[in-house]
Order: C-alpha cells, then sequence, then structure tokens
C-alpha cells in the first residue's frame, strides 16, 4: 500500500506544477534529442556523484580531505 500512496503524492506534486503525462513525454523526448541515449546515463551518475558531494559537505564530512597526521 506504501507504494500507491507514493504514486499519489507524485501526481499531487505533478498536478501542482501544472505537468501532465504529456508534456512530461516531450519533456523526455527533447532531453533525448538533445542529448543521445549514450549521454544520459553519463549524465545522471556525475548528477549522482555531484549531490552526494554536497550531502557529505553539508554535513562536514569530506571524502578527498587527507587524514590527520597522529605525531
Amino acid at each position: 500500500m506504501p507504494h500507491k500512496i507514493q504514486n499519489m503524492n507524485t501526481l499531487a506534486i505533478l498536478g501542482f506544477m501544472g505537468l501532465g503525462t504529456t508534456e512530461l513525454i516531450v519533456i523526455l523526448v527533447v532531453v533525448l534529442l538533445l542529448f543521445g541515449g549514450r549521454k544520459i546515463p553519463e549524465f545522471m551518475k556525475g548528477l549522482g556523484k555531484g549531490i552526494k558531494e554536497f550531502k557529505d559537505a553539508s554535513k562536514g564530512q569530506s571524502s578527498d580531505a587527507a587524514p590527520e597526521k597522529k605525531d
């Protein structure tokens, strides 16, 4: 049942934004034509890495920080 509730929330958000099924399909087709089938997964991978780095930075964590030296 939670899956159905999640779908209803998604539909409510899309309805609020004024985007229907037809508009979403047109947007997806335009994105596919602009970037091509190979570039979209690469773009999403980079976007995911960027979001992860942003979350880590907002928490004060840094994955590329040099480890502290212990004397």
